[in-house]
């Protein structure tokens, strides 16, 4: 990975050089929580959660583990990542975007290629013949002229 000196990155992602230098101290646990402070930099009594107060406050404890993060932000994490799904499928469908960017946009529940020959389902449940729990997938792809249809269901 290299990393330039102007503000935009030559990767895929088009990251600036901030951003990925956050996800590498992310994915090498060295961004700034209290087990960090506690137990790298000796400046921190206490290393438990500030929200729950029960298990150390770690980045896995955040990113997947803490009970009142659960409640909300995990949901609109989880959101965030098939809203972009969604709209780079849209783009690649070509479907009419009201929004440029993916970060502005908001998935409708049924959009319809130009061509009227791909259509795109967001959140929508699907009907079967029998009862199946959890029948309601992040997004459907149906492709009108080959009759078949992609069921994608994120998870984080």
């Amino acid at each position: 990975m290299s990393f330039n000196n102007n503000n935009n990155n030559n990767n895929n992602n088009n990251n600036k050089a901030e951003t990925e230098s956050e996800i590498v101290a992310a994915q090498d646990q060295a961004l700034q929580t209290k087990y960090y402070a506690t137990k790298i930099l000796n400046t921190e009594a206490d290393s438990k959660c500030r929200l729950y107060q029960t298990l150390d406050e770690t980045i896995d404890h955040l990113i997947s583990a803490c009970v009142i993060l659960t409640k909300e932000q995990y949901i609109k994490r989880h959101d965030r990542v098939s809203a972009q799904l969604h709209f780079n499928i849209c783009k690649e469908t070509r479907v009419k975007l009201y929004k440029k960017h993916w970060y502005e946009y908001v998935p409708k529940s049924v959009e319809t290629s130009q061509g009227g020959k791909v259509t795109i389902l967001w959140n929508q449940q699907v009907q079967t013949d029998r009862t199946i729990p959890n029948n309601k997938p992040d997004i459907i792809i149906s492709v009108d002229e080959k009759g078949t249809c992609m069921l994608i269901d994120v998870a984080i």
